[in-house]
């Protein structure tokens, strides 16, 4: 064996990509890609842009679930990186206080007013898991509340809090918890009075549909939470760090005033992995409360100095270019002009979000043709017409989307906080063509649909 070569191995083995999948990881997804037409050959990335394998551009409307907020490698992430690297430094000792996870808790702090201590990660569902730890053992109480098709994470204690049932199916007994309706205050009260609550867990905007919590909720609930001795977690995973026109989603209301916020996604400026849980002094302190419980919750890589290096970056980009009021702006752009074509097409029903995450959503229409083309879609398999319509926008008009959940009629976008005018008139522009083509029952689209079906009842 000679040097290792990362460049030779790409050029020699890259073009395998799709049958390495298939027969070493998770056999499904290469299979699932080729079924709608997504198997697509990406070979470079910039901003919000993808380039395939022909030099074609795309448009980049889904940043990794999230991830890619400052858009994909960004020079001065980039430049943070190689910084890190050249200065090799003496990482990971364990006996040791590095100062840059001290440099990225102030920060991150300075952002968070009424947040005291922060625990490094890896990922967001380790910052739900650590919320969930941290809340128990400092509340002395065993349950969690969490919403109704919430989603945090995939891991056991975050699955428990996991309002989606497909992905709960099968692998159980999880954590003891409990589901309350979003948005409902009364029956997050009768809940209360069961006793025994540690925390109601919660996202402003929920990531599967792109449900917002109605305006008031969040400080009622936590009102009424910290009145009976429990802690409120808001879930900032997705819609943290500028994505829904403010730092952070909760601040778009007065008087929220959470015990524990989960950050992760956005914050690894699209390269390294890394997830951050920030809370209450006396929550630490109560977790951490002797020298024999230093090491009581850790992660091995949790402080490595190139995620640390990464965030510094990525929070310095947001605030340099201004990406939150960015995000502001575009978004009311686009929601804008989406919401102003709800009258214009029978399956368009509603435009929601806030910032860029936006959530399109289609219904039954009401014009006899196009009604039997839904019934026929819905016997099939809900969520196909939202299929229908993603993907068609990257086919035809080189544009990632995606679906916004299983079985849901919701197109979710969330791009990079980079974009602009042209870029959100430009998914507006190909938005218009499929719907004109929907409603006019064109040939290519609903043939698209029958195939759809076709997979649906060879899956089952």
């Amino acid at each position: 064996m000679g040097d290792f070569d990362l460049t030779e191995l790409l050029a020699e083995r890259g073009a395998e990509r799709y049958e390495l999948h298939a027969r070493h990881l998770n056999h499904q997804q290469p299979r699932m890609l080729r079924t709608i037409g997504f198997d697509k050959v990406y070979e470079r990335a910039e901003g919000a842009r993808l380039f395939d394998a022909e030099g074609h551009e795309y448009l980049d409307m889904l940043a990794g679930f999230g991830v890619m907020g400052v858009g994909r490698h960004h020079p001065v992430v980039r430049q943070a990186l190689h910084d890190v690297l050249e200065a090799q430094l003496a990482d990971l000792t364990r006996f040791d206080c590095p100062p840059l996870p001290g440099l990225l808790a102030e920060r991150l702090l300075a952002l968070t007013p009424g947040m005291e201590r922060v625990y490094f990660g890896n990922s967001g569902t380790e910052a739900v898991e650590t919320a969930l730890k941290f809340a128990r053992y400092a509340t002395g109480r065993p349950r969690i509340l969490y919403c109704d098709h919430a989603f945090h994470g995939l891991t056991t204690g975050s699955l428990s809090v996991n309002g989606e049932a497909v992905f709960r199916r099968g692998f159980g007994p999880l954590l003891p918890d409990t589901a309350v309706p979003l948005g409902d205050l009364a029956a997050l009260e009768r809940e209360l009075g069961r006793g025994e609550v540690a925390a109601l867990i919660v996202e402003p905007i929920q990531g599967k549909g792109v449900h917002p919590t109605p305006p008031g909720y969040l400080a009622a609930a936590g009102e009424l939470l910290h009145r009976h001795g429990a802690l409120l977690i808001v879930d900032e995973v997705q819609t943290g760090l500028g994505r829904t026109g403010d730092f952070f989603a909760y601040q778009h209301e007065a008087d929220v005033r959470p015990d524990i916020v989960c950050v992760a996604k956005a914050l690894s400026g699209g390269y390294v992995p890394v997830g951050a849980t920030l809370g209450k002094e006396w929550i630490f302190k109560k977790v951490f409360s002797s020298m024999d419980r230093v090491q009581i919750h850790s992660a091995s890589f949790g402080t490595n100095a190139q995620a640390m290096a990464a965030g510094l970056a990525t929070l310095s980009v947001i605030e340099n270019e201004d990406l939150t009021a960015r995000a502001r702006r575009i978004g009311d752009l686009l929601r804008g002009q989406l919401a102003a074509l709800v009258g214009e097409y029978e399956m368009l029903h509603e435009v929601r979000g806030r910032g860029l995450m936006v959530g399109i959503e289609f219904g039954r229409p009401k014009s006899l043709g196009l009604r039997g083309r839904w019934t026929m879609l819905q016997a099939a398999r809900k969520g196909l017409f939202a299929q229908m319509v993603v993907v068609p926008l990257l086919q035809r008009h080189r544009i990632l989307t995606q679906v916004s959940g299983d079985e849901l009629e919701v197109i979710k976008l969330t791009p990079p906080l980079v974009i602009g005018e042209a870029e959100a008139e430009r998914f507006v522009g190909a938005f218009k063509q499929i719907m004109d083509e929907a409603h006019d029952g064109g040939g290519l689209m609903w043939e698209f649909g029958r195939n759809l079906i076709k997979q649906a009842a060879a899956n089952r």
